[in-house]
């Protein structure tokens, strides 16, 4: 669980590892891969996922289209187009096993333009879980999510296999406990503090960056 205050360098972070942005210095590894000059696609191609904090979906596109076209993008089979996609009956299983289990099967005819933004986060969780990644970045994922949508997308989090890495990025606080194992706190664009929950929960320092954040955001 990646965790700190505004601007602290989180995305940034991400970024880097997914091949968005280039590192000053150092280097990437990714499974054990040095992946430094390895372009966004092939490090996906190794089993690295991504949500990001801005819905990054197809909108004029139904949501079953949307989680197909994902589930596409790592199918070994030869490449086909959209319109044959329905014939391709391992993807539309896969697909439908995911929306069911978030509840959003009966959706899946409806364009995403037409969901609401806490939908549209479920289905960009979705779409990186049907690539089957090992390691799984999500940035701020309950961002504009209700309490029942956090919950659900939360059930689907904890139900995934033990053999998938989550790396999250969280402002709610109740979920990065209920979720993390193991925290590394950033500050100012550097690791601040790194620990269990408990160990991150009775650390004054990571209490005191987090409470000078909300004494600043309601100055404003």
């Amino acid at each position: 669980m990646l965790i700190g205050p505004n601007g602290a360098g989180k995305t940034t972070f991400f970024n880097i590892i997914s091949g968005l942005i280039p590192p000053s210095s150092g280097k990437i590894f990714i499974f054990g891969k040095d992946v430094t000059e390895m372009p966004p696609h092939q490090r996906s191609a190794l089993g690295l996922g991504r949500t990001f904090q801005i819905s990054n979906l197809f909108p004029n596109l139904t949501v079953e289209e949307n989680l197909l076209l994902s589930l596409k993008a790592v199918d070994t089979k030869r490449q086909f187009f959209l319109t044959s996609l329905s014939s391709r009956q391992h993807l539309r299983s896969r697909a439908e096993s995911l929306l069911r289990q978030s509840d959003l099967w009966e959706r899946r005819k409806v364009s995403v333009r037409n969901l609401s933004y806490g939908e549209q986060r479920q289905i960009e969780v979705l779409m990186a879980l049907a690539q089957d990644p090992k390691l799984l970045l999500l940035d701020e994922f309950t961002s504009g999510l209700s309490a029942a949508e956090i919950i659900t997308v939360t059930s689907v989090l904890k139900s995934l296999s033990r053999q998938i890495t989550l790396l999250l990025i969280e402002h709610d606080m109740d979920v990065a406990f209920e979720l993390g194992e193991f925290f590394t706190v950033f500050h100012m664009g550097e690791v601040f503090a790194e620990g269990s929950s408990d160990q991150i929960r009775s650390n004054h320092k990571v209490q005191q960056i987090y409470l000078g954040e909300r004494r600043e955001s309601s100055g404003d």
